[in-house]
């Protein structure tokens, strides 16, 4: 998934634009439907295409919704657009997903994607299996209890502490897949370490299977607190990439908690040595687990002998 590039595919279903409406339209459960307005209109546009496309399409087969830009991101939150699925709940019984803010870096920096409080759309679709959010500036996510939901990921440039205490502090029994995008505090990530504890400690989230805390700035001492969790037992796949991980929170991986059986571990977009790499790939590769430990586009910039800058992969 790349802020890149608008979605292709979301809760295993083709994305199909509303917009681009076809003389055949597809089935409506075949496809995530994607509803956007223009970056540089204003909400009720957004609110004029989700009318058609719930005047148009049989809703009641709608398993996937995907939200683009509902207007210029710099003058108007996505307040408009949760009150216009809460207002159209009855209509869509059978919804599963929803992914709010499928926005480019294009249209609009991550971090300027201005949010509101979600919560309310898992109170009005208990039935919700998946939820995706992007964007963190005026996120809020107070404690919420949901038995369905079982898979939530928020993307930020900077994920607000209080959102994280939100999401360790809700009941959800049933989530199996958790990704946090925590960011850099330039950018409103101010969350700290124990902030996770909730998350880490293995008395919540009973079913949590998949654990992503990525492109955090504080990735060393993310990868450190990781490295003596309870929850990291039950874990399948483990994903602590886009950040600044170096040899320090690699080191500390490789001293706590086995995680010989994991599936997978991916730490992509680090600043890890080649030694330690290779020690890595020691420990895990033996066991079958499946490792993601490409450099991507992380560098580093020479600023004299010993400095060194470090980058998380999304921030603005």
């Amino acid at each position: 998934m790349s802020v890149h590039d608008h979605l292709k595919a979301f809760h295993g279903l083709p994305v199909h634009s509303f917009h681009d409406q076809a003389e055949n339209p597809p089935e409506p459960e075949s496809c995530a439907w994607r509803v956007a307005a223009g970056t540089d209109e204003s909400p009720d546009e957004w609110q004029a295409e989700f009318t058609r496309l719930l005047d148009t399409v049989d809703t009641t087969r709608v398993h996937a919704l995907v939200v683009g830009p509902w207007g210029e991101s710099y003058e108007f939150d996505s307040s408009p657009v949760v009150e216009a699925l809460l207002a159209a709940r009855e209509r869509l019984p059978a919804l599963r997903a929803v992914f709010l803010g499928d926005i480019t870096a294009e249209e609009s920096e991550i971090s300027w994607i201005p949010q509101t409080d979600v919560t309310p759309l898992l109170a009005a679709f208990p039935e919700l299996a998946e939820f995706s959010v992007r964007g963190g500036s005026y996120l809020e996510f107070p404690a919420v209890r949901h038995t369905g939901l079982r898979r939530l990921t928020m993307q930020a440039g900077g994920l607000p502490a209080e959102v994280v205490q939100g999401v360790g502090a809700s009941d959800l029994p049933a989530l199996e897949h958790l990704e946090l995008w925590l960011g850099t505090p330039e950018y409103g990530g101010d969350t700290e370490v124990g902030d996770l504890e909730p998350i880490l400690s293995g008395t919540r989230l009973p079913r949590l299977r998949g654990l992503a805390l990525r492109n955090s700035k504080m990735q060393d001492a993310v990868a450190a607190v990781v490295a003596s969790a309870p929850v990291v037992d039950r874990l399948e796949t483990l994903d602590l990439s886009l950040g600044t991980l170096t040899d320090v929170g690699a080191a500390a991986l490789l001293s706590g908690r086995r995680l010989t059986h994991l599936k997978k571990l991916d730490l992509h977009h680090h600043y890890i040595s080649e030694p330690l790499l290779d020690r890595i790939r020691q420990a895990l590769e033996p066991a079958g687990v499946e490792l993601a430990l490409d450099r991507g586009e992380a560098y580093r910039h020479q600023a004299g002998d010993d400095a060194m800058r470090r980058y998380v992969a999304v921030s603005e």
